[in-house]
């Protein structure tokens, strides 16, 4: 299998609430099963050699839920960093985080520069948590980063192409993905990678975020293997 697994993985990670609710518990409970798939994941795609995973961790629209639900997901992502860096600076996986960080919780901006900075020499797999995150927001932001750059004089607005604009984005120092995953059934990219994705290979399926463990992952890059990516052509 790890001949043809994906270089980089990216995974919208859906319905905690959906599978709390199933069981008559509260959304909390579902988010910290959920947690527990993320280490599945991780532990999966190290097994595979992935090089990089990005999960869609929250999302500038999650601001909605109502302030339970938030300050119960802020205080998960924190525990989870919290107790799981040491782990994944021992199997040599580098944290990263995209998305507009500055405008979390300082506490929890503390805590994921703290495990990012714990886990900077890690060289097997670059974990990569879109918190706070919008792909309309990123291409946004990487307009306003051009338009700097042009009006500063360090770059004519001829030279702009698409790979001036990549390089201005989030994920700029990292291959686009091969694989999308998106759990709970739902046939929706929800404003996530939305430039990186223009290639990759969508794998839905209707389990959700908490029952999708190390096997559903491995079944996911099963498929990945037998698609035929043409990038357009023939």
């Amino acid at each position: 299998m790890s001949a043809v697994a994906p270089k980089h993985i990216a995974v919208i990670m859906d319905g905690n609430g959906r599978w709390a609710r199933q069981r008559g518990w509260p959304r909390s409970r579902g988010h910290l099963e959920g947690a527990n798939s993320a280490r599945e994941c991780v532990e999966a795609c190290l097994d595979l050699g992935v090089k990089y995973l990005t999960l869609y961790t929250f999302s500038t629209e999650n601001w909605r839920r109502p302030k339970e639900e938030i300050d119960t997901l802020m205080g998960l992502l924190q525990k989870f960093l919290k107790d799981y860096t040491a782990d994944l600076r021992k199997r040599g996986v580098k944290l990263q985080a995209i998305g507009r960080l500055d405008e979390m919780p300082p506490a929890v901006q503390r805590q994921i520069r703290e495990s990012i900075e714990a886990t900077a020499t890690g060289t097997s797999l670059t974990t990569i948590l879109a918190v706070n995150y919008s792909g309309r927001a990123e291409i946004v932001d990487a307009v306003k980063r051009i338009v700097e750059e042009v009006l500063a004089g360090r770059l004519a607005s001829e030279q702009i192409d698409a790979e001036i604009f990549q390089q201005s984005l989030y994920t700029h120092n990292w291959p686009d993905p091969d694989l999308f995953i998106r759990t709970s059934g739902e046939m929706r990219i929800s404003n996530f990678l939305l430039w990186q994705l223009s290639y990759t290979e969508i794998y839905v399926t209707q389990k959700l975020w908490p029952d999708f463990r190390r096997a559903d992952l491995f079944e996911a890059v099963k498929e990945f293997g037998r698609r035929n990516r043409r990038y357009g052509g023939v």
